[in-house]
């Protein structure tokens, strides 16, 4: 999502700290190597020096941002498939099991979480539709986000040879 929003011109946040390998070989497109939540926590990351800018904050980081007005494109993936990409990325995750009932409690928690405060608006983008249908998904992001931005050039940013952990099963999450 991050590159297809950069790419279709969009002003994104990102700094580089975490370089590309070879689980995201196009890179993260993150602040602070992605270690914001541990910096919101301490109250040490200054979101206002990023207004204006696309920031990716992973779920449970939600929680520790300051009051403002946001507008969040809360991506939904199938857990099995977060599950098996974390462990290829050396997580000690297990498919099924806690880990995974773990993952869909943090979901249903940020999700009554942005229910919840006021200065919070946010649509679900599944990662699956994303990849199945990334112009009327980015349409959607385009009309929800009320920024204008070149749809054509967001969604040259999506290789469907990346999407490398399906899972045979179908969202456990929210489907």
């Amino acid at each position: 999502m991050m590159q297809m929003l950069h790419g279709g011109g969009l002003l994104v946040a990102f700094d580089n700290l975490r370089p590309a390998d070879e689980h995201n070989p196009r890179g993260y497109y993150e602040l602070a190597g992605g270690k914001i939540i541990s910096r919101l926590i301490k109250g040490d990351f200054d979101i206002q020096l990023y207004k204006g800018r696309i920031i990716k904050v992973t779920a449970y980081g939600l929680k520790f941002l300051p009051k403002s007005n946001y507008r969040i494109l809360y991506m939904i993936r199938d857990t099995e498939e977060i599950l098996k990409s974390m462990k290829k990325m050396g997580a000690d995750v297990t498919e099924g099991g806690k880990d995974g009932v773990l993952l869909d409690k943090l979901n249903m928690f940020s999700l009554e979480l942005m229910q919840g405060r006021d200065d919070m608006k946010h649509i679900k983008i599944k990662y699956r539709d994303l990849i199945s249908n990334p112009r009327g998904e980015m349409e959607r992001v385009s009309h929800f986000l009320g920024l204008p931005f070149d749809i054509n050039a967001a969604i040259k940013a999506v290789d469907k040879s990346l999407y490398r952990n399906r899972s045979s099963i179908q969202e456990s999450f929210n489907s």
